[in-house]
């Protein structure tokens, strides 16, 4: 077998099994130049995202052995970037002597018509544009064996027996965007969005109620996109969208192609981390077994639908690339395309027990560290499809209603400890419904893929270059697996966690240290975080002070007559609750209230004033940040704390000749009026929002919390805790410590 030689056009080079292509064409096959399809990204041409991928650890050795200059040298030398992608391919150079057409899309389950505009489109366009080219190279066309679909038994290597005409599939599959798109912007659901986004988001702001729905929309539509795929190759015969696609795919290359030029169809089964070349273990990214793998590492998988004696095909990437190089050096006569699978369930079978054992015994010897779970791998009993269905239905229906119920807890440090308990339950259920629904086809398949062609080819491979086989039969799947394929992406997901900063499970991250700046931020809510306290309690402060105990009862209990409406007012928006609340102080004198607030109030506030919370202000100060204290009640209430912060943000109450009228003087400055007061009051005053702080206890400060770089939930109710949760921000309890009015000139 001659080595390769000539103008090589590469598609999907930045993908995994596409850089592994390249490394062993500078490697293997000098006489060979490469062109790459690239397509450029924002602030990134082709041609650096090209460069980029010599510093890939699929390189790694080549640029050893050469050394790092000569490398960039021969790579600039022989690789070039052709900007453009499948959707709209440019004109490609006319001396092309073979085409590697390895781009697809990397989803099993994506929505229908971009599933069919990358797998289908993508080939029509590629071959389309190679005949314009007035080229004739040989095409290697990079498909799935599962392209077989749903039935049981040998598939051969040859032409797929089927009847769907690609043309229209395409066609149907672009115009049910259309059709889902017009459905998603009736009334009738747009109504149901929008009720379930108020509900939610409802105490964030109008503006955040808006932006969920329309979130939901998109949501809406990519779920019935999905099912629509999943439907329509499911009724023609293939487990779902991408299976369909790539098999309408081989029908468009051969026609397009194969029909009067020479075509080769290699078929991969499902493609793993390197046995050998370039270097054990190599993997760019998560595959697909391992989400599967990972999850049941970290015992977020107490079963699995799987069937134990069924096969599960995989292929280490470097036997997929040998075989895609070996077709390429011998080309199929003119007008016979020639179908290679690149498989080991036929010679070398990997049963499903067997790979759970083998995952089982790996984990249980190197169980993950820092993970809840990680210490108990899960034994599987394989109950089948059904039951586990059952379960997995069972489970999601508990945890919504958990949440649901957790929602209206009042937030202490143990109810936390159950949101991230639940937090962790839902998003192992999440991931078992993700992997049920997508590998379940994978895992339980009875066919096996014929390999006498391939095995033919394999042969052909000269005796003194080994390294470039793809003979199935020697590998030792114990070996691979416990030695080389687990511990790769394992070490792949812990990457992966340090990139992310770390388990989420794990809980918050702990609070920075405050870094000298004059530029910085630290703005404070008042109720509820400062003050353990709220309007409610402000009012009956002030009543006391003004009248004694008889007074603050009295209005308790006029307070207590109007308490639904408060309640409801409160769930639908909090300025609402505000305006409604504060008209209360209609008729009251403003001199009067000034009194109250600096007689027996200011005792009463400072006395649920959170010691914590002052000592964190004068942290912020000592460090040169802008202290703000920030309240959606009126100023006079808030004035005993004043002098500990470097300015207090707060509304006016609109006065009639000196008596308060119980109107407000502006909107209250409370959750999305809040963030927008905030994002104006940086950029005018030249504050980096990004390095802010910002100390907040509701779910309704979620809009201007999430402006800074730096958010603290305070005593948060139990949405927010579970908001940061998910984000990781700090949570502390600041309760109530005593502050006396010698700390109020504390400066």
């Amino acid at each position: 077998m001659e080595r390769l030689s000539g103008h090589v056009l590469l598609t999907g080079g930045t993908g995994f099994v596409g850089q592994a292509v390249l490394e062993r064409l500078l490697v293997s096959h000098p006489d060979t130049r490469v062109s790459l399809l690239v397509r450029g990204k924002t602030g990134q041409s082709a041609d650096d995202r090209v460069r980029k991928l010599l510093s890939k650890p699929v390189f790694k050795a080549w640029r050893e052995a050469v050394g790092r200059d000569e490398a960039a040298r021969i790579f600039a030398e022989r690789v070039t970037a052709v900007e453009g992608s499948l959707d709209a391919v440019p004109p490609l150079p006319g001396d092309l002597t073979h085409v590697l057409h390895s781009a697809s899309t990397v989803s099993f389950d994506p929505p229908i018509d971009e599933a069919f505009a990358t797998n289908t489109g993508g080939a029509r366009n590629l071959y389309t544009a190679i005949r314009e080219s007035g080229a004739d190279p040989h095409v290697v066309h990079v498909s799935t064996c599962y392209v077989g679909g749903l039935r049981k038994g040998v598939l051969p290597e040859a032409r797929l027996d089927h009847d769907a005409d690609w043309r229209v599939e395409a066609d149907a599959a672009a115009a049910a965007r259309q059709r889902v798109e017009l459905r998603s912007r009736e009334p009738g659901v747009l109504r149901g969005l929008m009720l379930r986004a108020r509900a939610e988001h409802g105490k964030e702001g109008p503006r955040a109620v808006a932006i969920a729905a329309e979130a939901a929309r998109v949501d809406w539509v990519k779920r019935r996109l999905v099912t629509a795929g999943r439907a329509r190759a499911q009724s023609l015969g293939w487990t779902d969208v991408y299976t369909l696609t790539k098999a309408l795919a081989e029908r468009a290359a051969e026609e397009l192609w194969g029909a009067e030029h020479r075509l080769s169809i290699v078929r991969p089964s499902v493609i793993e981390s390197a046995l050998e070349h370039p270097f054990p273990g190599w993997i760019d990214g998560f595959k697909v077994a391992d989400p599967l793998i990972i999850a049941f590492g970290r015992g977020q998988l107490e079963d699995f639908p799987g069937v134990p004696d069924s096969v599960l095909d995989i292929i280490p990437v470097d036997f997929v690339v040998n075989a895609i190089l070996a077709a390429a050096a011998t080309p199929p006569p003119v007008a016979e395309p020639r179908y290679l699978h690149v498989a080991s369930g036929a010679s070398n079978p990997l049963p499903f027990h067997g790979m759970y054992r083998n995952v089982h015994e790996y984990f249980t010897a190197n169980p993950i560290p820092d993970t809840p779970g990680a210490e108990r791998v899960p034994t599987w009993q394989f109950p089948g499809d059904r039951r586990v269905e059952r379960a997995i239905r069972r489970a999601e229906v508990l945890v919504g209603a958990a949440n649901s119920t957790l929602d209206r807890l009042p937030s202490t440090p143990r109810l936390r400890e159950w949101q991230r308990t639940m937090g962790r339950r839902e998003r192992d259920v999440h991931s078992l419904r993700q992997l049920s629904d997508l590998y379940r086809a994978y895992v339980g398949t009875e066919l096996i893929f014929d390999d006498a062609n391939a095995r033919a080819l394999g042969a052909r491979i000269p005796a003194d270059r080994p390294d470039e086989g793809f003979d199935v039969t020697r590998i030792d799947w114990r070996d691979y697996l416990q030695r080389v394929h687990v511990p790769a992406i394992t070490q792949l997901m812990r990457v992966f966690s340090r990139g992310r900063g770390g388990d989420r499970s794990s809980g918050p991250a702990a609070p920075k240290p405050l870094p000298q700046r004059t530029d910085v931020l630290a703005v404070f809510d008042l109720e509820g975080t400062v003050v353990d306290s709220n309007i409610v309690q402000q009012l009956l402060w002030v009543r006391r002070s003004q009248g004694g105990e008889a007074a603050a009862a009295a209005e308790a209990g006029s307070i207590i007559t109007r308490l639904p409406a408060y309640l409801a007012a409160e769930r639908r928006d909090r300025g609402e609750f505000l305006r409604t609340f504060l008209r209360r102080y209609a008729g009251m004198p403003a001199e009067r209230l000034e009194s109250a607030v600096r007689g027996g109030y200011t005792d009463l506030l400072l006395a649920h004033t959170s010691a914590a919370a002052l000592q964190r202000v004068r942290e912020h100060r000592a460090a040169g940040h802008r202290t703000v204290l920030v309240t959606g009640s009126i100023g006079v209430l808030a004035e005993p704390l004043a002098a500990l912060f470097d300015e207090v943000v707060a509304g006016t109450m609109h006065e009639d000749d000196g008596v308060l009228t119980g109107y407000l003087g502006a909107p209250p400055l409370v959750d999305e009026a809040r963030g927008a007061w905030l994002a104006q009051y940086a950029a005018r005053g030249g504050f980096d929002l990004g390095a802010s702080y910002a100390y907040g206890d509701s779910v309704a400060d979620l809009p201007w919390l999430s402006l800074v770089g730096e958010a603290t939930a305070v005593n948060p109710d139990a949405r927010l805790a579970r908001a940061a949760l998910k984000r990781r921000w700090p949570i502390l309890d600041w309760r109530r410590g005593g502050v006396s009015r010698a700390d109020l000139i504390a400066r």
